[in-house]
């Protein structure tokens, strides 16, 4: 009896392995997620489909790696809670209409006699525009603010589902409202802005700026707040970020994640990926408003697989056809997450390279030394 049993038990176990393991995960990860929704799907059928199966499953299998940043985690949370790290930064200060946080780190030179007024970094994180929080940030924000000499704010802003990227524009907007007026409080040059962004935060960054330079009546903001908010902006650092929303949602189909993704959810709809692409709407300026772009850096990875490297490369392209001055930076075998990541402690591996080209790139666009 048990000579007949094993044969059978392999390909079972063989069957389950290879079919029923991935229609479980893909499974639970678009009821949990999203259903396929795109009008004449039958959304049933459509999750059901091998090829999405596999991908799904590959696209989840691949979020397994996060594991490895387990130690980084209970540093950024020891730092965080550790009341005896409160002298390098302001913690929780309220701005904007939604009554957000920001939290403020203070450059190295903080309580020297005859201080001069520092240049600021406001940092944009990422996450897929439905995720992050400003905590998860703060051995970055310490690292950038030691690093670039610089005062560094870190917001938060809401990500869908409290609000669609309208929202978030608007909060980031706010943060710079509130930069420039509260420079003189905290010690720092109102007038002298860089916006770092990750991923979806770089792509809110490149966003916002151009918003305001469109004066968007959509930012509910004066027209002249807008201005002065704009003439601050020095530059914009995108790191490993989307610039083009069909691009990026034509990326998503192919690892089959379209629909699990937050992003055309944050987007209200595909129909709405122009409005929201920062590539549309440098097109759509006039040539008065191309003038008033302030320079780019880009970074990106060559092994990023969640934001192709081609988005960084095709708006640098734009950028300089448009005769907006733009640094490009492909940084071998750094993935999407290592970018952001390996800035958060001086002994992670891509730490040193990383650095190497924000700090070039900075100090040309604050005029620093």
């Amino acid at each position: 009896m048990s000579g007949f049993k094993n044969p059978v038990s392999l390909p079972v176990a063989v069957g389950f392995m290879l079919v029923g393991v991935p229609y479980s995960i893909s499974l639970a990860a678009q009821w949990l997620y999203g259903w396929p929704n795109k009008p004449g799907y039958k959304k049933y059928m459509e999750a059901l489909k091998p090829r999405r199966i596999y991908c799904l499953t590959r696209a989840v299998l691949e979020t397994l790696k996060y594991l490895q940043y387990g130690r980084l985690y209970f540093q950024w949370k020891s730092w965080y809670k550790n009341d005896k790290n409160r002298k390098h930064y302001e913690k929780g200060i309220t701005f904007g209409r939604r009554s957000n946080k920001l939290d403020l780190y203070h450059p190295p030179n903080k309580g020297r006699s005859e201080e001069v007024a520092s240049p600021l970094v406001v940092f944009i994180f990422g996450g897929a525009w439905g995720s992050g929080d400003r905590s998860i940030y703060c051995l970055l924000a310490r690292q950038m603010a030691e690093e670039l000499n610089a005062t560094v704010l870190c917001p938060d802003y809401c990500t869908y589902p409290k609000g669609n990227v309208l929202g978030m524009v608007q909060d980031i907007a706010d943060c710079l409202v509130w930069a420039q007026e509260n420079g003189g409080k905290f010690n720092f040059d109102k007038d002298n802005v860089v916006l770092i962004g990750h991923s979806a935060g770089a792509h809110l960054c490149a966003l916002a700026t151009l918003f305001l330079i469109d004066a968007r009546e959509e930012l509910f903001i004066e027209v002249s707040k807008q201005r002065d908010v704009m003439l601050a902006i020095r530059g914009v650092i995108g790191l490993s970020g989307v610039y083009n929303i069909m691009d990026h949602y034509e990326h998503e189909q192919k690892r089959a994640v379209e629909f699990v993704s937050t992003m055309h959810k944050a987007m209200n709809g595909v129909e709405n990926f122009p409005y929201y692409s920062p590539t549309h709407l440098l097109k759509e300026l006039s040539q008065d408003k191309l003038n008033k772009v302030p320079p780019f850096a880009l970074l990106h990875g060559t092994s990023d697989i969640i934001v192709p490297v081609e988005s960084s490369t095709k708006f640098s392209e734009l950028l300089t056809s448009l005769s907006i001055k733009v640094s490009l930076y492909l940084l071998p075998k750094v993935d999407h997450t290592e970018i952001v990541t390996d800035i958060m402690a001086s002994d992670r591996r891509f730490y040193s390279p990383i650095y190497s080209c924000i700090k070039q790139e900075y100090r040309r666009l604050s005029g620093s030394c």
